[in-house]
Parts: structure tokens; C-alpha cells; sequence
């Protein structure tokens, strides 16, 4: 791996292995990121169904790109409704002025 600038250098810990890393993240964040993969992990090799660190390493990643991909999906749900939302105020808003409720103060 060639060194890039703008890269930050951190060891984490995954699985009892240690990775070092250049990472665009803080060392901080990097560091979060691997512990709570590292979490993950020791709980899929502590269920006795899975006992192979590859298995449980695969097992992992497809956890958290099903987080991921809740997280999106809710992501774009509160989008939609918040353009919703903002459509109807705006809307309401435009009523009022031509109504002239808002200039008369009631």
C-alpha cells in the first residue's frame, strides 16, 4: 500500500489481529469503527453456529450492510416526508398571504 497524503495512520483491532491503516478519517473515528466491528465479530464467534473467523468475518459485513441499507431506506422516508411537510407549509403560508390572515395579525 503506497502512502497518500491527507491519509491518517492508525492501528486497530479486529478478531485479536492487529491492521495497520491510513485511513481520511480521524485516527478517533477509524478506531471507533473497528471496535465495533471488532464487537460484532467476538459476538458471531461466541454463537455456537458459527466457529470459522471467515464465516464470521463474512457474517459481519453482511450485518452492517443490512444496517446500512436500513439506514438509507429511512433516510429516504424522513427525506420524502420532510419534502412533503415542506410543500404543505409553504403551501399553507401562500394561502395565508393571499388570504391576507398574515398582514391583519389574526
Amino acid at each position: 500500500m503506497s502512502e497518500r497524503a491527507g491519509k491518517n495512520p492508525v492501528t486497530v483491532t479486529i478478531g485479536g489481529e492487529e491492521y495497520k491503516l491510513r485511513a481520511d478519517a480521524t485516527p478517533e473515528y477509524t478506531q471507533q469503527c473497528a471496535a465495533y466491528l471488532d464487537r460484532l465479530f467476538a459476538e458471531l464467534l461466541g454463537q455456537a453456529t458459527v466457529v470459522e473467523r471467515d464465516r464470521a468475518a463474512i457474517l459481519a459485513a453482511l450485518s452492517i450492510t443490512d444496517q446500512l441499507f436500513q439506514a438509507r431506506a429511512e433516510l429516504e422516508l424522513l427525506r420524502s416526508d420532510v419534502a412533503r411537510l415542506t410543500g404543505k407549509l409553504a403551501a399553507d403560508i401562500q394561502m395565508a398571504l393571499a388570504a391576507g390572515d398574515l398582514a391583519s395579525g389574526s
